[in-house]
């Protein structure tokens, strides 16, 4: 039997927020690493890892999931301070990964291929060249693997640090995130969603729990190192991404493509943006299976 978290103010909750979740029936609840997950897990065939990026949830994989299923096992869960999962003291990169880590273990899981959106794929790089995660293929989709240019790299994690901080913060987001400020925010993105897609996003801003999650991963999220580290990525990286992309320029994905060389290679979804994976699931799904059978073709 499904067994979430009590309701709460703050948190979201699965009896309530998750009334009518997307693949509500791959859901359920793990206890690894002193967190209590909320993780869907269908298909059967090779594991395949679905993380999710920052302000995001399992509902982001709602058209990609069904789709990956037929072929994989599909893993997904949600991330510390994320949806339906625990949060974290300290959300840094090293200490999600190390969470993530925690959780396979605890499910028996191996993957073979590992799929990471925007921040999502840095938590993937970060537990592929600390050894705890080894797929035959890696896959960022919009991949958010470089620190921000300039003072921005400054300036960003010292406003999301000071509005963490601040207990009101949250709150005050949750209060406004009405559906036009909630469009607005996606459109930024360069995305656009239906309206299922929207209000799913709307029902976790309005929860200040996961604002709350989403702005303590940010205040933490420090890019250096692991772009210091980046050379020594030894499994094969796919970097699919939408050119219409406003948080991620795609120059960033090439340019990690060509230091690479040719242990990485760029799939451009013109057209899309920053979501390309819930515009078109159906693209990017044929393009995961496609760089999947690319591996085995090789192996």
């Amino acid at each position: 039997m499904l067994t979430a978290m009590a309701p709460t103010d703050d948190r979201p909750a699965f009896p309530r927020e998750g009334r009518d979740w997307p693949n509500r029936e791959a859901s359920r609840f793990v206890a690894a690493g002193g967190l209590t997950w909320h993780v869907q897990e269908a298909g059967a065939g090779p594991a395949l890892l679905l993380v999710h990026g920052t302000g995001a949830a399992t509902h982001s994989w709602r058209g990609l999931l069904p789709l990956l299923a037929r072929d994989f096992r599909v893993i997904a869960p949600d991330l510390p301070g994320h949806g339906f999962t625990d949060p974290l003291p300290t959300p840094s990169l090293p200490r999600m990964a190390r969470a993530l880590a925690d959780l396979l273990r605890a499910l028996d899981a191996r993957p073979e291929i590992a799929v990471g959106h925007s921040a999502g794929a840095a938590i993937l790089a970060r537990l592929c060249l600390d050894g705890a995660l080894a797929p035959r293929l890696v896959v960022g989709l919009n991949a958010a693997l470089k620190p921000f240019p300039g003072m921005a790299g400054f300036i960003f994690p010292a406003m999301a640090r000071a509005l963490f901080l601040n207990p009101v913060t949250p709150r005050v987001f949750a209060w406004s995130a009405d559906r036009a400020a909630v469009e607005r925010l996606i459109h930024g993105t360069g995305s656009t969603l239906d309206r299922t897609g929207l209000d799913l996003y709307r029902r976790l801003f309005q929860t200040p729990g996961h604002v709350a999650g989403a702005l303590g991963m940010m205040a933490h999220w420090d890019l250096v190192p692991l772009d210091r580290d980046l050379s020594r990525l030894a499994a094969p990286l796919l970097l699919i991404v939408g050119g219409q992309d406003r948080t991620i320029a795609s120059d960033v994905s090439f340019g990690l493509a060509d230091r690479l060389g040719g242990r990485a290679r760029v799939e451009l979804l013109r057209g899309l943006g920053h979501l390309a994976h819930e515009e078109r699931p159906d693209l990017v799904a044929a393009l995961i299976r496609a760089g999947a059978e690319r591996e085995d073709g090789l192996g």
